[in-house]
């Protein structure tokens, strides 16, 4: 589960656009983002696109039209893919590997009963990222000229990382981990902004990027970041289910009332007569020392510089492989080389 800070959030959030942002590198939490274009990308029914051999597209479509979208506006992205999960967040991984099986059995039976709308809602909830699924995107992103990292462990904290060490403006994800992992500022639906249906609902919404700076949301709440780790905990991580009965609201009072960890696991202890079911410290230690691979300047700015555009590779990929518009995917490609395919070296100070 991601941290449920929704709430805690609403009133330091700020609607942006992309001309905000312009000139800008974003780390882009690469598993989020493609969970999101899966998600989305659907026929009506909730299928996936797929080419004639039954490969799943919809991801590579929104990897090259979406990105190709950011590089209009000047804005860089770099996709942070995740690595090996810590052992703590297995628990986490097999329970929404249910939830998408459940998930996917609901959607069978609604498209039998052709009940469109519930089978789309279905659909999207049994979304999941195989490793086929990554290897294309990675290969897509490569011959985009877009650079990628592959993280030792969570996606998640090393964006966060390349965003505190300031070799990013910011951390580009739908959740609010990245607050917790330390990242200053978080941008919410930089690929998935436009215009959407809502479930259930003959109404539509217009989802706009959102900004948020970790720096206003501490003091906003009064506390620090190591309280905002705590707090995270109380409601539930990716890495502990969190104390039952305990939201938002009571999870800021107590970090407020105790400060330290200790502090919290006792008062925990004592309030509700339970314990963390995973060990304080440890869950603590993955948000505030995560493995993470530690990028200089020069090597980061040397990869910004160094991806190039291949239009002949695009094509093979997309159309030759997977069935894609030569013709659209053609203008793409060839905006992506005046965007991308001339420039100089240059340092990271050029990109930030």
């Amino acid at each position: 589960m991601a941290v449920a800070l929704g709430k805690l959030i609403a009133d330091v959030k700020e609607q942006i656009d992309f001309n905000d942002i312009s000139g800008k590198v974003i780390a882009v939490d690469a598993y989020n983002t493609i969970y999101q274009f899966l998600s989305i990308i659907r026929q009506p029914d909730g299928s996936p696109l797929v080419d004639s051999k039954n490969r799943v597209t919809s991801h590579l479509s929104g990897i090259l039209y979406r990105t190709s979208n950011l590089l209009e506006y000047k804005i860089t992205p770099v996709y942070v893919f995740d690595g090996i999960p810590p052992v703590l967040k297995r628990r986490t991984l097999e329970a929404r590997a249910a939830r998408r099986a459940a998930a996917l059995s609901e959607w069978s039976k609604a498209k039998a009963a052709g009940q469109i709308e519930e089978a789309r809602m279905h659909a999207m909830a049994s979304t999941r990222i195989n490793a086929e699924i990554i290897a294309g995107s990675k290969e897509l992103l490569r011959l985009m000229g877009i650079p990628f990292i592959q993280a030792p462990s969570e996606g998640e904290a090393q964006a966060a990382s390349l965003a505190r060490d300031g070799l990013v403006y910011a951390s580009a994800s739908q959740d609010y981990d990245s607050f917790l992992f330390g990242a200053e500022v978080v941008i919410r639906n930089l690929t998935i902004s436009g215009r959407r249906k809502l479930p259930r609902k003959n109404v539509y919404i217009d989802v706009k990027p959102e900004r948020v700076r970790l720096s206003k949301l501490l003091s906003s709440l009064g506390i620090s970041r190591e309280q905002l780790i705590m707090l995270g905990m109380l409601m539930g991580t990716d890495f502990n289910s969190g104390i039952d009965k305990v939201g938002p609201m009571t999870a800021l009072k107590i970090v407020r009332e105790h400060s330290t960890l200790d502090g919290v696991v006792k008062y925990v202890g004592e309030k509700y007569g339970i314990e963390f079911d995973a060990d304080p410290g440890e869950v603590f230690g993955l948000f505030e020392h995560p493995e993470i691979d530690k990028i200089a300047p020069e090597r980061f700015s040397a990869m910004l510089s160094e991806a190039k555009p291949d239009k002949s590779g695009i094509m093979q990929f997309m159309c030759d492989k997977h069935e894609f518009s030569a013709e659209r995917v053609s203008k793409v490609a060839e905006r992506l080389l005046e965007l991308r395919g001339n420039k100089g070296q240059k340092g990271i100070g050029n990109w930030l």
